[in-house]
């Protein structure tokens, strides 16, 4: 079983100002919805549902991490 990166788990602290922005920032909203359809996709591919190659699930991973980045930066804004 792989571990999941939602980011209310991730990011505790800010549970309420990502429900605020997923209400009022459309760009945020869009984001954090690429961010959990790519983390889904992520742990389909670890737990072999989805099998791939390595060189596939490492850019997904690194897009992932861009993605909470991104977000993190805008939950701190």
């Amino acid at each position: 079983m792989t571990e999941h990166h939602d980011l209310r788990h991730d990011f505790p602290e800010h549970v309420e100002r990502i429900h605020q922005l997923k209400i009022e920032n459309a760009h945020f909203r869009v984001l954090f919805d690429r961010y959990h359809e790519l983390d889904r996709e992520v742990r389909r591919m670890e737990d072999d549902v989805e099998p791939t190659s390595d060189e596939v699930l490492e850019e997904k991973k690194r897009e992932r991490v861009r993605l909470k980045d991104e977000l993190y930066g805008m939950l701190r804004a």
